[in-house]
């Protein structure tokens, strides 16, 4: 949709900052004015802070009779990260020039994670995974439902950003799943085989072909409202205008 607001940090291949314009108008999604749709990573610091102000921002349109089913996407970060993982430390040292830079950045985060009611602790945090296996348990728990998948998407931000676990060990994986309402025995059975793993991957490359370069995003019937984690009052009129747009096309 033509009318889009773009605010708020978003996460990269090379970091997390306020975004230029979005260049995706349009997402390979499936089509409903009452669905959202995220495309997020599960080691995108802003994707948290995003997903809380979301519940902020569908609580508010809730009390005006707008209701939403909500969807979560994979997007990697990086990509090409090895599939064990590597130290976080050195990772981010020389993604961004320097430690000092990267906890310079953290230290950001941390801020605006705890003025949206979250904590971060990057000190507990030792290794930036490979995030194939976190979006397959994602999208398998997208099949039980939207409340279990947003159960899981929360599960695994707590694991790694507030307890330091490593999302991208899969028995952490089938742990984590398991604790917000999965079967872990099902999930690691699952994760030991290469089940859904080619349909992550291609859904992610297929946002990348569609223009996108950061999350989180959120789309509504499809398109691109905005990318990044707004507060949650800017959030709702952002939906709210995006609604009166479909609506008048629809009328």
């Amino acid at each position: 949709m033509e009318d889009r607001m773009d605010t708020g940090a978003v996460c990269g291949p090379d970091g997390c900052e306020v975004p230029a314009e979005a260049t995706a108008a349009a997402l390979p999604l499936q089509r409903a004015t009452a669905r959202i749709d995220i495309v997020s990573d599960a080691i995108c610091p802003w994707c948290w802070v995003g997903k809380r102000n979301l519940e902020g921002a569908l609580a508010e349109l809730a009390e005006q009779g707008e209701h939403f089913e909500v969807h979560w996407h994979p997007f990697q970060l990086n990509p090409e990260m090895p599939r064990a993982g590597v130290d976080r430390d050195a990772y981010r040292a020389a993604k961004f020039g320097g430690l000092e830079k990267s906890q310079a950045a953290d230290a950001r985060v941390a801020a605006a994670g705890r003025a949206a009611g979250l904590e971060f602790q990057h000190r507990l945090m030792r290794r930036t995974p490979n995030t194939v296996d976190a979006h397959r348990v994602i999208a398998l728990a997208g099949q039980q439902g939207g409340a279990v998948q947003n159960a899981v998407v929360e599960a695994l931000f707590r694991a790694y950003f507030q307890e330091g676990q490593d999302i991208g060990d899969r028995a952490v994986l089938a742990a984590v799943a398991g604790a917000a309402g999965m079967e872990a025995a099902k999930v690691a059975a699952y994760l030991d085989s290469e089940a859904g793993e080619a349909e992550v991957r291609q859904q992610d490359d297929s946002f990348r072909r569609a223009g996108l370069s950061g999350v989180p995003t959120f789309a509504l019937d499809g398109h691109v409202v905005f990318s990044g984690a707004m507060p949650p009052e800017q959030m709702a009129e952002a939906f709210r205008r995006g609604l009166a747009i479909l609506r008048q096309r629809a009328a």
